[in-house]
């Protein structure tokens, strides 16, 4: 052999040595499932505050992030959790049982928002306010439906909702509720309350040029029927159930980021809530 060619062939395997021990020592990439336009959580631009918490993870991890954008949020873990197009969700329920879930990395609740200069006089689904209010901006499907069923405000209210995304709903189609609209719509004064998810209303509420106030909702509420109506909730990362060893890491990577996470939530202006006390 040639001495140029054996020259070239000890280039060649050196590349390929390297390449494979790169390879070896070089950590998988964290993908992430997020909504493709879904502010204030997440967005393809990384707007959103779950785009910067992904960012959070992934350098307690020392791992990329790859995000995996989604438009859907009835089908996401069907379609791409669990056919392995992505590792973790997050903001899922604590205890969603679709998937493995981490400790919770915040618990927050559902809000009521009102103009501060209107001094309104609202703390639970009891208060006056509710009864008397013209229109009450809210998302169907949430709580907040179920507690307006239950005080007999549901029906009179029923245009005013399909207002808010102009009479869109079809049959099997996603109906986005923009939580920046409804905000809006007290800010404006055209809605007196809005009771929204105060992760989802905090970035409006506190961008708002019109004073805004926003009172959680306490957690004890009961439909006509005596049922709870639960209004706090844990948010935990949901992880794919065949990666239990990265469940246990993320967990890990949340005790080290805990206090840039608890920065983040609190420049969001979100509502934070202590975590229930376990039963004994």
């Amino acid at each position: 052999m040639h001495s140029k060619t054996f020259f070239q062939t000890g280039l060649a395997l050196a590349a390929l040595l390297a390449a494979f021990e790169a390879s070896a020592t070089t950590p998988e990439p964290l993908k992430v499932c997020a909504a493709e336009n879904e502010m204030p959580y997440s967005n393809k631009a990384g707007e959103g505050f779950e785009n910067k918490l992904a960012a959070l993870l992934g350098k307690a991890l020392e791992r990329k992030v790859e995000m995996v954008y989604w438009t859907d949020p009835r089908y996401y873990v069907r379609d791409y959790l669990d056919k392995g197009l992505c590792d973790v969700a997050l903001g899922v329920d604590a205890g969603d049982p679709r998937v493995l879930t981490t400790k919770s990395y915040y618990r927050s609740g559902y809000v009521f928002i009102t103009r501060e200069q209107d001094e309104m006089e609202i703390e639970n689904w009891n208060s006056d306010a509710l009864r008397k209010a013209k229109k009450i901006a809210f998302v169907p499907g949430t709580p907040a439906e179920v507690m307006l069923r239950a005080i007999g405000r549901y029906n009179d209210l029923f245009n005013y909702s399909q207002e808010l995304v102009g009479y869109k709903s079809k049959r099997n189609q996603y109906v986005k509720y923009d939580h920046a609209k409804l905000v809006s719509e007290v800010a404006s004064g055209n809605a007196e309350i809005a009771v929204l998810w105060g992760p989802a209303a905090a970035r409006y509420v506190k961008a708002s040029s019109t004073p805004l106030t926003m009172t959680v909702i306490p957690d004890d509420n009961r439909r006509a029927d005596g049922q709870k109506v639960g209004h706090h909730y844990s948010t935990s990362i949901g992880v794919r159930k065949d990666k239990p060893a990265l469940l246990a890491e993320l967990n890990k990577a949340l005790e080290e980021v805990e206090d840039d996470i608890e920065d983040l939530l609190e420049k969001e202006g979100m509502p934070l809530l202590d975590e229930p006390e376990a039963a004994g």
